[in-house]
């Protein structure tokens, strides 16, 4: 919800610019999601989330996103290659990176038809830096990995400093969970060394016994425009209140 709503912003940002955009993703996932079907339901996530949101009154920094997922509706919500093929103008340009089999197949058959965008089943981290803009174009690269293990953090760790330099002056946008025993903190840190970076996040309360280890969820982003940095931080703060009040 957090990463979406940011992402939205970031993109609506982007697409306002003069230059035609080359969007690469990472990890793509499957594009679009059914939030009723058992998959979705099984941990029932959603309900407390963007169902939620959608039932009652939004905050006001994330009315943009709002607009869009109310169109949708429960059986489309847009995950991030969807947002970014609905909010990019047709001049656009995206390579989306999904290497999970199902995943691939969900997300071929989410995006068909839209000849912006090629989808390779492929590891995205080495897939996307051999990709480059094309004279005039703003390359936009959104990094969204599982997390499952300490090494997908470890991946980023030595991925971002290559992309940086691949890419000067790209808008590079990499997700983060926010951990409860603080995991991330000194990731975080370094990745705050290695140029100008916006580093947004938001924590929501635990309940005592809960199984996940993740309370909130961050996003770091280089080359984001001063306006769109500051729409973020209304995003983050927004829903930390939201969140507090239950």
């Amino acid at each position: 919800m957090f990463k979406h709503a940011v992402l939205d912003t970031l993109l609506r940002a982007a697409a306002a610019g003069p230059r035609p955009i080359f969007y690469v993703e990472t990890h793509s996932g499957r594009g679009r999601y059914d939030l009723t079907n058992a998959q979705a339901r099984k941990r029932g996530e959603s309900d407390d989330g963007v169902i939620a949101l959608m039932k009652g009154k939004a905050p006001k920094p994330l009315s943009g996103w709002m607009e869009l997922v109310n169109a949708r509706g429960v059986k489309d919500y847009p995950g991030s290659p969807s947002l970014a093929q609905t909010l990019l103008p047709k001049s656009a340009r995206m390579v989306l990176f999904e290497l999970h089999p199902q995943e691939n197949a969900a997300l071929n058959e989410a995006m068909k038809g839209d000849d912006r965008i090629r989808i390779q089943k492929a590891d995205g981290y080495s897939g996307a830096l051999r990709l480059a803009p094309r004279a005039g174009e703003r390359m936009v690269v959104l990094v969204d990995p599982s997390y499952e293990t300490h090494r997908d953090i470890e991946a980023l760790a030595l991925w971002t400093p290559k992309a940086l330099k691949r890419w000067p002056d790209a808008l590079l946008i990499l997700w983060l969970p926010l951990f409860r025993d603080g995991r991330e903190a000194e990731f975080g840190e370094y990745l705050a060394t290695l140029g100008d970076a916006m580093i947004v996040g938001a924590r929501w309360p635990v309940a005592t016994g809960t199984e996940s280890s993740i309370e909130g969820s961050a996003m770091v982003a280089y080359g984001a425009p001063a306006e769109a940095r500051a729409k973020c931080e209304a995003i983050a703060s927004s829903l930390e209140h939201y969140w507090a009040q239950g």
